[in-house]
């Protein structure tokens, strides 16, 4: 599992959400890795593939607007992701450091369109 790190490795790793990207990432240089790489059960694998693929369906990208209830689709987002962490954590043990990366995408639409009619 090769990063943009000087090591060309980490130990530091984050599972975070995002638009067309595997859900793990080095915490150190921000790169994508293969979720593939790392010796996860099949079935957290696909779990965690299943939940990325849902990342940002509180967005209407036509319009570039928050959904209603997409704060609250947000949050559940992410406590499926916190889940998912503890998870990857448990399989990966003693291997890495993890942590969780929250969307904070939906408030910031949200606080973008509370501003917008002040």
């Amino acid at each position: 599992m090769n990063c943009l790190c000087e090591q060309n490795g980490t130990f530091d790793l984050k599972v975070e959400g995002d638009v067309g990207a595997d859900p793990i990432w080095c915490d150190v240089c921000g790169h994508n890795l293969d979720l593939e790489e790392f010796p996860l059960s099949n079935e957290l694998k696909n779990d965690l593939m299943e939940w990325a693929g849902k990342y940002g369906e509180w967005i209407d990208l036509d319009v570039d607007r928050l959904i209603p209830n997409g704060v609250e689709m947000e949050e559940e987002h992410n406590k499926q992701g916190e889940q998912l962490t503890e998870k990857v954590k448990e399989e990966l043990k003693g291997k890495y450091r993890i942590r969780f990366s929250r969307s904070t995408m939906a408030r910031s639409y949200a606080n973008k369109s509370v501003s917008k009619y002040r």
